[in-house]
């Protein structure tokens, strides 16, 4: 899986201060945010570092995982998709997005995820919130880019699990999936068939893969960014995983 610093760096900050808008915009509302900020922006630099194009959520409501899906699809010149199950959903969270002036890069869809999930093909990133009771079957057919793509579940509760991959390996070669458990009760599933796409450091699920490889994994430089925020001046230093 080929990984852009650059997109990845950019997306970053960008959701570094669109959330910290936000925040600061709702410190009188008592409402629940689903995704914590410091997740919000590693999911951002996650979309944005694998060039992802078709985005896709699935959530109760725009939150901070929306604003870091939708900073990290304007930076690769994607598409959100964000489907909400409730009606009632809709005008707060287009509200939310249009507070951050990402309005015109998501696409909300309203009703039952099952039925509007099937819709979209080849998906690069895909977040599903797993508070609801319905996310064990949203995330069994998510039709993901077998070539590359990234599932993340989110808000797992205990003792329950997120993706179970089922991706045929084609003509092309195999397909191979990598679990990553990442801070508190957030999976992540990175599938592709490039044998060169463990740039995370496996996670406690370890490796799962459709068919055996038995090929040396490229080696992996640790480097370090340093990125100045132009308006506040603050400097941020952050870890970047490059294969050798």
């Amino acid at each position: 899986m080929v990984w852009s610093p650059e997109s990845a760096a950019n997306a970053y900050l960008d959701t570094l201060k669109l959330c910290k808008n936000e925040l600061e915009r709702k410190k009188s509302d008592p409402s629940v945010i689903p995704v914590q900020p410091q997740k919000s922006e590693f999911i951002s630099a996650l979309a944005a570092g694998t060039s992802a194009q078709l985005i896709v959520e699935v959530s109760p409501e725009a939150s901070h995982s929306t604003i870091a899906l939708a900073a990290a699809a304007r930076q690769t010149g994607g598409r959100l998709v964000c489907i909400l199950p409730q009606e009632e959903s809709l005008a707060p969270s287009k509200e939310v997005m249009e507070e951050s002036g990402l309005d015109d890069i998501v696409d909300f869809q309203v009703g039952d995820p099952a039925e509007l999930l099937p819709k979209y093909e080849n998906i690069d990133f895909s977040l599903v919130d797993c508070n609801s009771e319905y996310y064990e079957d949203v995330l069994k057919i998510i039709d993901v880019n077998p070539k590359k793509s990234v599932v993340v579940a989110n808000n797992i509760k205990e003792g329950r699990e997120g993706l179970s991959v089922e991706v045929p390996g084609g003509k092309d070669g195999m397909v191979r999936s990598e679990k990553h458990m990442i801070g508190n009760r957030m999976e992540v599933t990175m599938i592709g068939r490039n044998a060169g796409m463990g740039w995370m450091k496996k996670g406690k699920e370890g490796v799962n893969t459709t068919s055996p490889d038995k090929r040396r994994r490229p080696k992996r430089k640790i480097r370090w960014v340093k990125k100045i925020d132009e308006q506040s001046g603050e400097e941020h230093l952050y870890r970047l995983a490059k294969s050798l």
